[in-house]
């Protein structure tokens, strides 16, 4: 897997900058205080940069660099500007204008005695990501090459222990972005399913479910979206005790990994996005993993569905009736609504086998909430307010967006069926929400459960502060910080 850019931690030393033959990033305030050590020449150059035009419309995080600065050895210099009441959000983005210009070259960043120090280093590594397994560079076998950073400041001891947490985090966002920018002839279920084994090596317990013992556990719902491919069907349960008796909460994510829209073909152009259909599943083993290189003082499973929706002559077909793991039957109007029939059957089988505090789940569920809230910003759906106010809590503590809609028994009349229990859509009014009124059905009574949308922000069509164009790893940083305030002792 890819891995957050190497990042030292050292006293402040500003002897030496003149020689330091890589890039150097320099915190600096409204003030222009800049170290001692830098070349006059240098210094006189920085000091007129930031009175410039420029300079002065700089916002927190954003940053003017200059290239070659006269008198020293490193290639460019990079002013950043950043208040010393900056919020983590704006430290974040100070770090990825840093990380989103590393290169090749060894970094050098100057952030002083900035409280929020871990903040910067955490928005270097997560800007810095690359996902560059399938292309061809000379210097690929180079570990000379593989950019690093070394980051002076006031305190480095306490810093690398401040930071330390954030590493796991960024570990955790890395394993999502691969996994759904991974091409799926290459993250085929079992590949998926392996990878997830493996977090065994890190502490998680990971089970495998195949596709007889989803048949006996009545999961065919499911089971039906898959029929079609040559990929087996899969369940993965991944969990982690860190936090005694309690009961754990429950992450559920929908884990297609290519979807065709089956019988109900999609459109050739842009299909090939499709790869990152297992996006909600992504984030769940982010999270997963997150929680276990942190050691996490809570109980929290994570269980994905994975399937591949393929148009085979074995495929469902508009009109079939499926019987869910609940006991519900489902008329299948549209094949392409497929992530809420694999949804439906992993929530019904947590709430049985576990039991839990509460339940999220994560799915690329439907084009619909990008028409509502664009690129910015998740869907929320809950039937508990508590639950949704802390995910949208967390969702802002962290800086990711996130939006919560409605449900209602209105929206539920257009999912009702002649034939069955009900049917897999209720059309283009609402879909957003009527896919959410459908998951709500395979949810327990007095069960607090919230759904998360999160088509239009797992890869969106540009680069965003802390991810570079790509998977963004939306979720993994809000459901960390979930469980850090709602599920973990103060």
């Amino acid at each position: 897997m890819t891995h957050p850019v190497e990042i030292t931690f050292v006293e402040t030393a500003t002897d030496k900058l003149g020689e330091h033959q890589g890039r150097i990033a320099i915190i600096v305030g409204p003030d222009a205080r800049l170290p001692s050590g830098l070349p006059r020449a240098t210094r006189e150059a920085a000091l007129r940069a930031l009175d410039s035009k420029a300079g002065k419309a700089l916002k927190p995080g954003a940053a003017l660099e200059l290239a070659y600065p006269a008198g020293m050895a490193a290639e460019s210099l990079q002013l950043v500007m950043l208040p010393p009441k900056a919020t983590s959000a704006e430290a974040r983005k100070a770090g990825a204008s840093i990380g989103a210009k590393l290169g090749r070259a060894h970094s050098l960043v100057l952030a002083g005695a900035r409280k929020q120090a871990a903040d910067i280093a955490l928005g270097i590594a997560l800007r810095a990501y690359e996902f560059s397994v399938y292309q061809t560079r000379e210097d690929q076998e180079d570990d000379t090459q593989k950019p690093r950073v070394t980051f002076m400041a006031k305190d480095p001891e306490t810093l690398a222990r401040a930071a330390k947490d954030g590493a796991a985090v960024a570990e955790g966002v890395f394993f999502t972005r691969d996994l759904i920018n991974e091409p799926a002839n290459v993250l085929t279920t079992s590949d998926f399913a392996d990878r997830l084994k493996a977090m065994e090596e890190i502490g998680l317990t990971v089970e495998v479910l195949d596709e007889d013992e989803l048949a006996k556990l009545g999961m065919r719902a499911l089971l039906a979206v898959g029929q079609g491919s040559e990929s087996p069907s899969k369940v993965v349960v991944m969990r982690w005790n860190g936090g005694g008796d309690e009961a754990p909460l429950a992450l559920v994510g929908k884990g297609v990994v290519f979807d065709t829209g089956g019988i109900s073909i999609k459109p050739a152009a842009g299909m090939e996005e499709m790869t990152m259909d297992m996006g909600g599943a992504g984030v769940v083993a982010g999270v997963m993993r997150t929680l276990a290189l942190r050691r996490a003082k809570a109980n929290v499973v994570g269980l994905v569905g994975l399937v591949e929706n393929m148009p085979d002559g074995r495929a469902q077909r508009p009109g079939d009736i499926v019987k869910s793991m609940k006991g519900d039957t489902i008329e299948v109007i549209n094949t392409d609504a497929e992530g809420r029939l694999v949804l439906a059957d992993v929530l019904w089988y947590a709430q049985t086998r576990f039991e839990p505090a509460a339940i999220v789940d994560l799915a690329t569920l439907t084009g619909a909430v990008i028409i509502a809230l664009g690129h910015d910003n998740a869907g929320v759906f809950a039937n508990d307010d508590k639950l949704a106010e802390s995910i949208l809590s967390a969702a802002g503590s962290e800086g990711e967006g996130a939006w919560r809609l409605p449900l209602g028994d209105a929206y539920d009349k257009l999912i009702k069926s002649r034939l069955a229990d009900m049917k897999n859509t209720g059309g283009r009014a609402a879909g957003s929400i009527t896919a959410a009124q459908f998951l709500q059905r395979f949810i327990r009574k007095d069960q607090p459960w919230a759904h998360i949308d999160i088509a239009g922000v797992a890869l969106p069509p540009s680069a965003t502060d802390l991810a570079p164009k790509g998977a963004t790893g939306w979720g993994v940083m809000t459901l960390d910080r979930l469980v850090r305030d709602r599920f973990e002792p103060k």
